[in-house]
């Protein structure tokens, strides 16, 4: 499934923006690993609102930004630890 034929152009700039804000929130302390996601969907949420509108389609571009950066950064740490 190519999750980028649904993501809208005017948000793909989301999606680098959250992985490496989700890089920063992995290297601060005391910031549990299980809380990256969530935040990283609330200000995926927030972006996408303020760029596309606050209607369900910019709700869900932030949604779809969110997973595109989590799959991206987790794909590619699979592939270079391969465990």
């Amino acid at each position: 499934m190519d999750i980028m034929k649904y993501i809208v152009e005017k948000a793909i700039v989301l999606i680098p923006a959250l992985w490496i804000l989700g890089s920063f929130l992995k290297n601060t302390p005391n910031i549990p690993d299980w809380t990256i996601p969530w935040a990283l969907l609330v200000i995926g949420i927030i972006g996408s609102g303020f760029i596309l509108g606050w209607t369900p389609d910019g709700i869900v571009q932030g949604i779809l930004v969110t997973g595109a950066a989590i799959l991206g950064n987790q794909l590619m740490k699979q592939t270079i630890n391969k465990n």
